[in-house]
């Protein structure tokens, strides 16, 4: 168990959680009780200015240290490749110094984790600019989760109406883009998740890293890298200088 000053108890284990896979960034703090603390930090300055002051704000806010924690947890992506480095090599200098296990979580599992009980389909769908999205498909497990029913995909939003074949709920920044072509395509086939979800909370991240704790499906901190899908600007232009005649590798 975890004490604070103020004389409250939390059930363990506390687990820190982070996102900044979009421009959205957010913290919490979380235990099976459920979302102790949260912080929203939606500035373009967030994600390499305000992240390690967040972290420590929650924690003093919230009168405990780092001593007090049971992991770490990050949003893997797919998402923003400068958020996604920024937040996980944050979590990854946090975990070789405090020793804190640290545990990832995918942007998509965390959207579509927002809604728990759906009846239809969910199709987690984020931007990833140049005319695609990050996706993948999920069904209510009727115990108040879900479960991923694909891998994670990375398509044009034509091949991915394509790939609906009934109802199906979409959530995730992607929908505010290609929201309109879907419903178009798809008809009534086409539903919705409310604005106020289009972005992974941190505080899902926490929830979702609950199960991954107790399952101690930890992340090695000198070996984690970001769920990226697709290749980075900078890979495919390495890639393509690479294979040029005369080019040695």
């Amino acid at each position: 168990m975890a004490h604070v000053k103020r004389n409250i108890t939390w059930s363990a284990p506390l687990i820190l959680a982070i996102d900044n896979s979009t421009l959205y960034g957010n913290v919490a703090l979380t235990s099976p009780e459920g979302v102790l603390a949260e912080r929203s930090l939606l500035s373009r300055l967030t994600h390499s200015k305000r992240l390690l002051t967040a972290l420590d704000d929650i924690l003093t806010e919230s009168d405990l240290a780092w001593t007090d924690l049971a992991a770490v947890a990050v949003c893997l992506g797919p998402g923003s490749f400068t958020g996604l480095r920024i937040s996980l090599a944050t979590v990854k200098g946090i975990a070789m110094a405090t020793n804190l296990p640290l545990i990832g979580v995918s942007s998509l599992d965390a959207l579509a984790a927002q809604l728990p009980f759906a009846q239809h389909q969910i199709c987690a769908m984020v931007d990833a600019r140049k005319q695609e999205v990050y996706t993948a498909f999920y069904k209510s497990n009727n115990r108040g989760g879900v479960q991923r029913r694909s891998d994670h995909l990375v398509m044009g939003p034509e091949a991915l109406a394509a790939r609906i074949s009934e109802p199906t709920i979409f959530v995730g920044d992607g929908v505010a883009v290609y929201g309109d072509e879907l419903a178009k395509v798809l008809g009534d086939m086409a539903l919705f998740a409310p604005k106020e979800i289009i972005f992974p909370r941190a505080a899902t991240i926490g929830s979702l890293a609950l199960s991954l704790y107790e399952q101690k499906n930890f992340l090695d901190p000198a070996s984690a890298i970001p769920l990226y899908v697709r290749a980075s600007d900078a890979e495919i232009q390495r890639r393509k200088k690479s294979q040029q005649p005369g080019t040695r590798s």
